[in-house]
């Protein structure tokens, strides 16, 4: 997600490399890629018409100061009208309401609402809020089914409805259960269409008057592109909507509706999600997409994700095992592995990481992933034992391993040779190694001192 633009705007840079000051004719150089990258990226045609003067006056009234290229203090600019496009400061739920607090989700058929409705209640049983889930979607096939698996496999308590029911009968009945139960929030997920229609409008319209929602919540699929804008459009001016949940940011989206939606409804970003995992929602950081869009990467966001996923005990193990002198055994490499899987994979980590470092692989993030995962099911192929010996590995058990991990042979040595190379460089930084390697390359790399 958001590589092209990405790509584009850094080229921004490169571009204006020879420069020496910013003048009126290479802040224009600057604005014609910067239009073409957000059309591009599907940016609504209305967004780009109010973006680009707005960085144009402030570029033109921008000096460079200290060792700042015109192309760096250019791309300073873009990131903040990208910041103030998408919303400036971050927003969240306001549940400060006489319990229970309803947040009604609302959209096209498709969009994600089911799914986010489940994350969404996930998230607030993590901060300890009795939550209660209600399908008012009587129309689509096993949608009610659907919303009653997820509350199902969360623990969390899902109001029963039944297709022959009315919609509002629905809703009013849950909000009574909440009431008498109770619970603190109340998430109604509605029903949608294939498009936007008159008899959609007027249901929703009645579910909200029924329920006075404190948070109407627009959930738009981020892959739609341009025509998410005119969707966004639709609902803006048919409900009072309080914020945005942006779906399937992982997927093969272009970027062009999280800049778009907020301009066109007025109303914050509040929550993205970024895989289809139950604990991929992630709340919408404008200042944080901002620099991933510009390649400077997320590491706030990655720092969370490690605090809120990464087994904190199991760190910790590694990490004593590490000062104390032990050697790195492939059990520990695995549990690395898996500590990964758990923030999202490489993929998700790549999305975070500066564009310098995930341009230095030589792989991309994808074939990185299923290297890992054929790594992974090497050693996991293996007798615990073998996991912390790896020396008893002979050809007959390496053909064993292989087998059961159905590989070659060759990967298989491969995966020992690499390990013995991390083994040795690991030891070295344990034995100060490390400090004297970087001192030996100072100079040879551009920003070494």
């Amino acid at each position: 997600m958001l590589d092209a633009l990405t790509q584009r705007l850094t080229n921004v840079v490169k571009t204006l490399r020879g420069h020496s000051r910013i003048t009126e004719e290479n802040v224009q150089e600057m604005l014609r890629e910067v239009r073409l990258a957000l059309l591009d990226a599907d940016a609504g045609l209305p967004v780009v018409k109010d973006f680009i003067p707005k960085v144009k006056e402030k570029a033109l009234g921008t000096e460079v100061v200290g060792s700042l290229t015109p192309g760096q203090a250019l791309v300073g600019v873009v990131y903040e009208e990208l910041v103030k496009l998408m919303g400036g400061a971050s927003a969240g739920l306001n549940l400060a309401t006489q319990p229970p607090a309803v947040i009604l989700l609302a959209g096209l058929q498709g969009s994600g609402k089911t799914t986010s409705a489940g994350k969404l209640a996930r998230l607030l049983k993590g901060q300890k809020k009795k939550v209660l889930l209600v399908s008012t979607d009587v129309y689509r096939p096993a949608a009610i089914e659907q919303l009653a698996t997820l509350g199902k496999n969360l623990e969390i308590e899902v109001f029963p409805s039944d297709p022959a029911q009315k919609p509002v009968d629905i809703a009013r009945a849950a909000v009574d259960w909440a009431k008498r139960h109770f619970h603190e929030v109340l998430i109604v997920d509605t029903a949608g269409r294939l498009a936007i229609d008159e008899a959609m409008m007027n249901e929703v319209k009645a579910l909200h008057a029924a329920v006075n929602p404190i948070e109407t919540l627009f959930v738009v699929d981020s892959m739609q592109g341009q025509d998410a804008v005119n969707v966004a459009k639709a609902f803006a001016d048919a409900l009072p909507l309080t914020g945005i949940v942006l779906t399937k940011l992982d997927g093969d989206a272009r970027g062009g509706a999280a800049l778009s939606v907020r301009h066109v409804t007025g109303q914050p970003i509040k929550f993205v999600g970024v895989s289809e995992k139950m604990d991929g929602l992630e709340s919408f950081h404008p200042d944080r997409m901002a620099s991933r869009i510009l390649g400077m990467g997320d590491i706030l966001s990655l720092v969370e994700d490690a605090r809120a996923k990464v087994d904190e005990k199991e760190a910790q193990r590694i990490a004593e095992k590490f000062k104390k002198g032990k050697d790195f055994d492939l059990e520990d490499f695995r549990s690395q592995l898996q500590q990964m899987k758990k923030m999202g994979g490489v993929s998700a980590l790549a999305d975070k990481l500066p564009a310098q470092l995930t341009q230095m692989a030589s792989a991309s993030p994808e074939l990185q992933e299923k290297t890992l995962k054929r790594t992974e099911a090497i050693i996991s192929s293996m007798t615990p034992l073998e996991r912390r010996k790896p020396e008893l590995l002979k050809a007959s058990r390496k053909r064993r391993i292989a087998a059961g991990a159905g590989v070659q042979v060759q990967e298989v040595n491969r995966l020992l040779t690499q390990f013995e190379q991390m083994q040795k460089m690991m030891k070295m930084m344990r034995s100060g190694g490390l400090a004297k390697m970087m001192r030996n390359m100072k100079g040879m790399l551009p920003g070494m001192r």
